[in-house]
């Protein structure tokens, strides 16, 4: 993370975000919530610890109660100097110390919390052990939605993310293709999304030829040619917020067949952002896109999910899949992303991200969805 996410949201911010998470917990029947370094941490209270290490950093939060950062004591003044800190209490130990007992003198010993899916083993291992009628869910698996519907200033970040995304695919359909390496092209990928503002690179697929079959191939050493369709998957955090698009493209002449095929790919992404709106489920957006796609014969072809939810994580609930009855909300963020994979031949799938509005859903990238023709 850059510190400018941190010079975005203010004090006040981190508190209100804590109070709804801390709300959120009580209503689902938490006694409260346990939060270890990562995204969590980071949307909660702008802190993100020095270093990953075997030191208990945890934040406690529970309705009606302050909220408390259990901290070692040699982090403690990157903690005060945290976006957020000035929202919550911070409680440092030292080496030597137990922070577990710290930490369960904070906690209903009886409770049942929620508790960071990256939280360590160790950690959860102990804090059982300190208190044996505790128990623990997952935040996944208690309050998925937590940081799901984003607010204005989150929508703002959002955006700039996905336009920096769309600068890059503009620069990178106009490099050499025909000639070089998958590796090279996502190297030069890599780059230009970090020129385009970008401090951490997720991820960055060119599938080319028969390796667009498989939908999360990692860029190779296979060489580009002319007549290969070719899928770029692409994006990582901008300002602490994700960004994912992706684009096929074609190096020369495609034949009929390949033009068929993303023209279903492009109808069934357009039928799955008109699906889009508040009070649809998250389902509806899933069998929008498929029942084009298998209307057209290809439904055993189209493999994944159609989408998956995007914040300070690149992956994040919800999830754009049939069962998934959860209504959409105007603030969430989403990939709308059918594809069509052959396999031993080409594959194509289309991606944007997409933001519930008042009524519908709104585009956070804008590249043309036409087969871009490379060289």
């Amino acid at each position: 993370m850059t510190g400018s996410t941190a010079a975005t949201f203010t004090a006040d911010d981190y508190r209100a975000r804590m109070e709804r998470a801390a709300r959120a917990a009580a209503e689902a029947g938490l006694a409260g919530l346990l939060v270890a370094p990562g995204p969590d941490l980071v949307w909660l209270t702008g802190y993100t610890p020095p270093a990953v290490t075997e030191r208990l950093t945890l934040l406690v939060l529970a309705a009606g109660q302050d909220p408390v950062l259990v901290v070692p004591a040699l982090e403690a003044p990157d903690a005060h100097r945290a976006a957020g800190a000035a929202a919550l209490t911070l409680r440092d130990w030292t080496d030597g110390k137990d922070p577990y007992a710290a930490t369960a003198a904070l906690l209903d010993a009886s409770g049942r919390f929620g508790i960071s899916d990256n939280a360590w083993a160790l950690h959860l291992l102990a804090l059982q052990q300190a208190l044996p009628g505790s128990s623990y869910a997952s935040l996944t698996e208690a309050l998925p939605m937590l940081r799901a519907v984003k607010d204005a200033a989150e929508l703002d970040l959002m955006t700039a993310a996905g336009a920096a995304a769309d600068a890059t695919f503009e620069e990178i359909r106009n490099v050499p293709f025909a000639g070089r390496r998958e590796s090279e092209v996502a190297a030069d990928l890599d780059r230009l999304l970090r020129g385009h503002g970008h401090e951490q690179v997720d991820f960055t697929i060119v599938a080319s030829g028969p390796n667009g079959a498989n939908p999360h191939h990692e860029a190779g050493e296979r060489v580009i040619a002319r007549g290969d369709m070719i899928v770029l998957d692409f994006g990582g955090l901008r300002d602490g917020y994700g960004s994912d698009t992706s684009r096929t493209v074609h190096v020369g002449e495609p034949t009929d067949e390949e033009r068929r095929v993303h023209d279903i790919v492009r109808e069934a992404q357009e039928a799955g952002f008109r699906a889009v709106g508040p009070g649809a489920a998250c389902q509806d957006v899933d069998r929008a896109a498929r029942r084009v796609i298998a209307d057209a014969g290809y439904g055993e072809y189209f493999i994944h999910r159609t989408g998956h939810g995007i914040g300070v994580t690149t992956h994040e609930p919800p999830y754009m899949i049939e069962g998934e009855e959860r209504p959409l909300v105007p603030g969430m963020c989403f990939s709308v992303e059918p594809g069509i994979y052959l396999p031993g031949r080409f594959g194509v799938r289309i991606e944007d991200i997409v933001t519930v509005t008042e009524d519908g859903g709104r585009r956070l990238n804008t590249t043309t969805r036409e087969l871009v023709i490379v060289e």
